[in-house]
């Protein structure tokens, strides 16, 4: 059985940084493409950023190009979203998924495999 498990959430001041670490367990993180999303309150579930499975690339979207950073640890079994320059717009649930296809990362429908959130909240 896949689980995923966030931790590293909280809150932190304009400009700060967080690093937040999600855990897979019951199948090697290499053997998924990982992902990052956000939900903020009344808002859809978004995309924040990929790692690829095969080639390692990595995704974001455009409002956190240049803050945010993903990264894998296969030896933890571990994927990791470094957070900086954070802004009050980046307050939101975070949640690792992990997908096992060839889906479009950057949707929610491509992934097989939820973690149950980390709020992250940042205070102007």
């Amino acid at each position: 059985q896949v689980q995923l498990v966030e931790s590293g959430g909280g809150l932190v001041q304009a400009g700060g940084s967080l690093r937040l670490s999600c855990t897979v367990s019951g199948r090697t993180v290499s053997s998924f493409a990982m992902g990052w999303f956000r939900q903020a309150p009344g808002k859809e579930r978004e995309f924040v950023a990929a790692f690829s499975r095969v080639t390692g690339n990595t995704y974001y979207t455009d409002s956190v190009k240049g803050r945010f950073t993903v990264s894998r640890d296969n030896a933890k079994n571990t994927v990791y979203l470094q957070m900086n320059s954070l802004k009050p717009e980046d307050t939101a649930v975070y949640y690792c998924a992990a997908e096992q296809g060839n889906g479009r990362l950057t949707t929610t429908p491509a992934y097989d495999y939820w973690g149950q959130g980390t709020q992250v909240t940042v205070s102007s």
